[in-house]
């Protein structure tokens, strides 16, 4: 199962308030299902990625692989585990040089984990800011959409976003 059809099974079980359970979380990285080490072609099918990335991830010391008797990759489950986390975190716009400063401090040990938690409370802090600019982002097409006559999606329930009024459904737009 690829790491989108994991990711599409994890938002369909949010709760309520949107906020994923550990179990929605740790279903991102169950790997019980992973028939043994995959072949890099299988591995980037799995996570949702190319070949070219995660020889990428590797080069940029973000796992290390094994390797067959005739010197191919072989993923095995802990490779993957963290190529599930490393995917998750490019695609939530971690830079690569703090995931690889992240990975170096994984890498060091339990006594790194301060620095770590330091580094995951700043990036969530960046996510959440970019969430809150999205939001504010599909009011605005929302509105355009709502202006041109179109059906709109659910209201967005944010309470730190003023939205303001609907917009009229049709008339001139400005833009």
């Amino acid at each position: 199962m690829a790491t989108d059809d994991l990711m599409s099974r994890a938002l369909a079980e949010l709760g309520e308030d949107g906020a994923p359970s550990v179990d929605v979380i740790h279903a991102l990285a169950d790997l019980d299902a992973v028939p043994g080490p995959l072949p890099i072609a299988e591995a980037a099918t799995y996570l949702d990625v190319s070949p070219h990335t995660l020889r990428y991830y590797e080069r940029a010391g973000l796992v290390e692989v094994g390797r067959d008797t005739a010197g191919y990759r072989l993923y095995d489950a802990a490779a993957l585990r963290r190529l599930v986390f490393v995917t998750r975190m490019r695609l939530s716009g971690m830079p690569m040089r703090d995931l690889q400063h992240y990975i170096a401090l994984a890498d060091a040990g339990k006594e790194t984990e301060p620095e770590r938690l330091d580094l995951l409370l700043e990036h969530r802090d960046t996510i959440r800011r970019r969430i809150r600019e999205l939001t504010l982002s599909l009011a605005a097409t929302e509105y355009k959409i709502a202006t041109y006559g179109g059906a709109t999606g659910p209201r967005i329930t944010d309470p730190d976003i003023e939205l303001g009024e609907d917009p009229p459904r049709r008339g001139r737009d400005p833009l």
